[in-house]
């Protein structure tokens, strides 16, 4: 049986996650080396910048402060995925890295927000994750398209050219 979670527990989960999202995407944009990837990165911080404002709207907490100032504060440099990422630093192509983990990260969190959804039974709070998964899926499609570009796999906008009827 999974554990319940009040609206603002969910929220307040919802917010740390956006928050180590939205400075992993930061980090790794600022190391691309490959301008369309530092693009896409820089999107993606900004998506989650989005997020931490929208759940700021409804969390009645202190905890975090000021969206402002939870948003500038210091990275969580014990985060596990932002420690992968600064060891891969000096790779030869760090957004590949970056975009690889970036993958593995998101994937965990649809798996970890779809088993606290399926345990919560209050529907706003259900609503709060469902939310995260929806927003989360779009994120690793567009993470695993921009790898497979990176990689020089045929993307799908150049799947006309490659595929004859």
């Amino acid at each position: 049986m999974g554990r319940e979670y009040s609206l603002q527990e969910a929220i307040g989960l919802a917010i740390k996650a956006e928050k180590d999202s939205m400075d992993f995407y930061r980090k790794a944009a600022s190391v691309a080396k490959n301008e369309r990837a530092k693009k896409v990165l820089d999107m993606l911080a900004n998506e989650e910048v989005g997020h931490l404002k929208s759940f700021f709207d409804h969390y009645k907490g202190s905890e975090f402060g000021d969206l402002t100032s939870y948003m500038n504060s210091p990275v969580d440099k014990k985060n596990p995925t932002y420690m992968k990422l600064e060891k891969s630093l000096n790779e030869e192509m760090p957004e590949k890295k970056a975009l690889e983990l970036a993958l593995v990260e998101e994937m965990e969190c649809i798996s970890q927000y779809t088993q606290l959804a399926n345990g919560v039974v209050d529907p706003a709070v259900r609503s709060v994750f469902l939310r995260v998964i929806k927003e989360t899926q779009q994120h690793y499609a567009l993470i695993e398209s921009e790898y497979a570009h990176i990689m020089g796999m045929v993307h799908e906008s150049d799947q006309d050219t490659y595929v004859r009827e």
